[in-house]
């Protein structure tokens, strides 16, 4: 019905429309070129996604010209239907490199700036017409840091705070309060239970608050959830290979080869790959790692395209450092308690291996001018194999604990959107309807045992005695246990439609609403037959947003109302064995958007609300057991801005306050009133400064300086026992050559040899330098 009145709305209209898209020859989006009819001197400027529109143009045949200052013109015919719009796409020979100079000397391009993203609505839709908030590092600003490691680019990312990984190389970060995990990858899936690798990263967003109407509840956090975009082939031969060396003995090569395989160019292929060793600035530790990422791109006619690409992954590492305080010690600080901070009080020896695999499919159909479908496949493998260790604290004494662990993950997902962009009357629409399926499976096993206490201060001989061998020998003599094996399965079906409707060409209103259902058939003990957990549940998930454009194209105000929710699956159950209800976080969010100054200026502040409801927490009636019995909120303000004042010279900086409290708690647990503990620093501030010189025998030499401030924080927070982690300032700087055949660059990390810790008291790393060289054909 909707198809038939838009048709019938458009066949009344005397005139036509023309739209497209401007690409370079290496695929990526040629934002600013200015596209004209020059019979009638109308005409568009392409947005940073490379899309352009020119309304209202009478029927006939015209010659439509593509050109921007520095780079060939280029014209196409192309005939109006009056009531039709017809898309005419051009390709620039020149690729994205070329093209990004060009744009650079002529004081237009805000080299950082890639706001425009069609993940976060699903939809094709421009950051000013969004009304959710959202953050873009893009691997530009990654290779200026000499990013090595997969996390170090979040530094630019507000609200971000430290890393937290976890035993087998996973890394969680913060999200307005909460801790949020690294587990989407091109907008489905990408459950990787072990580190990620950098070299095949095209760009991170970080999407701001609850997101379960589009996005797998299971994969995203309250606060939002960071989807990493991987490289794809485009249709020009291209080869970069890069080698950083530096502090702990690291070693790091790269290779990013891209060739189109045949004449016509509509068979792409690009392969990046990463060797990479490297010890802990500590006595102990270690992580060596193969990464291969080949994709393939078929662009079987105007209409279909294919896209195919995998993740490999093989790495060996030690277990990242955790330590937990004592309550009794009488310490209620980490700077208090006297512990050597270069001490891993491990051993090399205590070692495990993962693997990944991830393999991913994107079918993309034109249905006709206004609806595309869009089908997405991911398999996911992800496992970890070895020993993961812990530490805890008893007065003056320190309790060394190790897990040989086996742990593979499966993972599933199938999403099935269609995509429309249409009118009904003079109001556009444009629609996402869609179907998703996802399915994990775990099989899990855990043989832990626990050494003889050691004195941390003084620890003598006894330090070497937590090696494989001694574990090994402890781990053969455990008795039997049916849940040492334990195998998990669950899935869930989803469906969902969200609508961006323009009121005017300055209003626009989205609707989005989303059910999904939640199959956990529990975990089952081979030893002894046993199943529990099992239980299936119903959620709903809606999602309102408002954008105004008070200058049109330049500034907006928006408001949201967002809704998500977390199926309650913890590894302990309730002490009468009942169902968990879904817990659900509703947040309401209203801010300002600009895109000023010819897009020199970016910027978004925005103040938001989220509350959480069915809150589970460890049950004080009955030890080892949880309740559901709380209420949480988490409130804040956030703003980021990028900036390209004057030519070669770029600003990210960004800053994030979060107030965040337990509202309601079951008696006894000592908590209520009193923020989280894991939701990090209340205040949270990033700031990046780089400058390149544009003209002269020196042109491509830059330098970069910035840093990252956390207030303190806590590790535990209650009316009993506090132990906070104290706020921290690092800097870093940089600097290099970039030439159109090789790059060099030199960076020095955390200057001033800051001591400050993650939410597990890890130690982070003191001063370190990176050397990088890049030869580019």
């Amino acid at each position: 019905m909707l198809l038939l009145l838009n048709v019938s709305a458009n066949a009344q209209t005397t005139t036509g429309n023309i739209k497209g898209t401007v690409k370079t020859s290496d695929g990526k989006a040629a934002e600013f070129v200015n596209i004209t009819l020059i019979e009638t001197g109308q005409g568009a400027t392409a947005s940073q996604s490379g899309h352009y529109t020119i309304k209202n143009i009478k029927p006939g045949t015209y010659t439509l010209v593509a050109s921007f200052v520095g780079l060939q013109t280029q014209t196409k015919q192309v005939t109006v239907i009056a009531g039709e719009t017809v898309t005419t796409n051009f390709v620039l020979t020149e690729g994205g490199k070329e093209l990004q100079e060009v744009y650079v000397k002529s004081a237009k391009h805000n080299k950082f700036l890639k706001k425009e993203t069609e993940d976060v609505a699903r939809l094709p839709l421009k950051n000013l017409e969004n009304p959710q908030v959202y953050s873009v590092v893009t691997s530009e600003l990654m290779k200026e840091q000499i990013v090595t490691s997969y996390v170090d680019g979040f530094k630019n990312i507000p609200g971000a705070g430290v890393p937290l990984v976890y035993n087998n190389g996973r890394t969680t970060l913060l999200s307005r309060g909460f801790v949020t995990a690294n587990f989407v990858r091109n907008s489905v899936a990408g459950y990787n239970f072990n580190s990620v690798d950098p070299a095949d990263i095209e760009k991170v967003e970080a999407i701001k608050g609850p997101s379960g109407t589009l996005f797998n509840s299971s994969l995203a956090s309250f606060g939002g959830l960071f989807n990493r975009v991987t490289k794809k082939p485009f249709d020009s031969t291209r080869t970069e290979i890069s080698y950083q060396t530096g502090s702990f003995d690291l070693n790091r090569l790269t290779a990013d080869v891209n060739i189109p395989l045949n004449k016509e160019k509509t068979v792409l292929f690009r392969i990046n790959t990463a060797l990479h060793n490297e010890k802990s600035f500590q006595d102990a530790g270690f992580y060596r790692g193969v990464f291969v990422a080949p994709s393939l791109t078929y662009i079987v006619n105007d209409r279909l395209s294919v896209e195919v690409d995998a993740e490999i992954g093989n790495f060996n590492a030690t277990s990242a450092y955790r330590l937990a305080p004592d309550p009794k010690g009488g310490i209620n600080n980490i700077k208090d308690l006297d512990i050597d901070y270069k001490r891993s009080f491990g051993n090399n020896s205590l070692d495990y291996l993962s693997r990944q695999l991830d393999i991913y499919a994107l079918v993309n159909y034109k249905i006709s001018t206004t609806w595309k479908s869009q089908t997405m496949f991911n398999k996911t493998y992800s496992t970890t194999k070895g020993y993961v260790t812990q530490l805890s604290l008893a007065k003056d004494s320190l309790k060394q604990q190790a897990t040989k662990q086996d742990y593979p993950y499966y993972i599933t997902n199938i999403q099935q959107n269609f995509i429309g962009d249409f009118k009904i009357g003079h109001f556009r629409n444009r629609v996402v309807a869609g179907i998703e399926y996802y399915n994990q499976k775990s099989n899990w096993t855990n043989y832990t045992v626990i050494l003889p206490n050691i004195n941390y201060k003084n620890p003598g001989a006894a330090y070497n005695n937590f090696n494989a061998d001694k574990v090994s020998a402890l781990v053969a003599a455990l008795p039997a246990n049916a849940n040492s094996y334990v195998q998990n399965n669950q899935s869930s079906y989803a469906a969902y439609v969200s609508d961006v409707f323009n009121i005017t060409d300055r209003l626009n209103a989205m609707a989005s609403i989303r059910i999904d259902r939640f199959d956990n058939k529990g975990a089952y003990t081979p030893a002894d037959g046993k199943t529990t957990g099992n239980f299936k549940q119903t959620a709903w998930s809606p999602k309102f947003g408002l954008v105004y454009q008070l200058v049109k194209d330049q500034v907006s105000l928006f408001g949201n109302y967002m809704n998500g929710f977390n199926n309650a699956t913890p590894t302990a159950t309730s002490f009468d064995n009942s169902t968990f209800k879904p817990q659900y976080a509703n947040q309401w969010e209203g801010g300002v958007k600009a895109d000023i100054w010819d897009h020199k200026i970016s910027a978004t502040v925005s103040y938001y609300n989220i509350s959480v409801t069915n809150t589970i927490m460890d049950d004080p009636a009955h030890p080892g057991f949880i309740t559901q019995a709380g209420t949480q909120l988490s409130k804040g303000i956030e703003a980021e801005v990028i900036a390209n004042p004057f030519e070669g010279f770029n600003i990210i900086g960004g800053f994030a306050y979060n107030d965040s409290k337990i509202t309601k708690a079951a008696p006894k647990t000592n908590i209520e009133g009193l923020r989280p503990a894991n939701s990090g620093p209340a205040r949270l501030a990033n700031l990046w400064l780089s400058y390149r010189i544009m003209h002269g025998e020196i042109k491509g030499l830059g330098f970069g300086v910035g840093g990252n401030y956390g207030s303190d924080s806590y590790q535990t927070n209650t009316t009993v026992f506090k132990f906070t982690i104290p706020s921290y300032t690092t800097v870093d700087a940089t600097v290099f050559y970039d030439r159109p055949k090789y790059r060099l660059g030199f960076k020095l990390d955390n200057l001033t040899n800051e001591k400050y810790w993650s939410f597990r008291l890890a130690p982070q790393n003191p001063t370190r330098g990176t050397l990088s060289l890049s030869l580019k054909f």
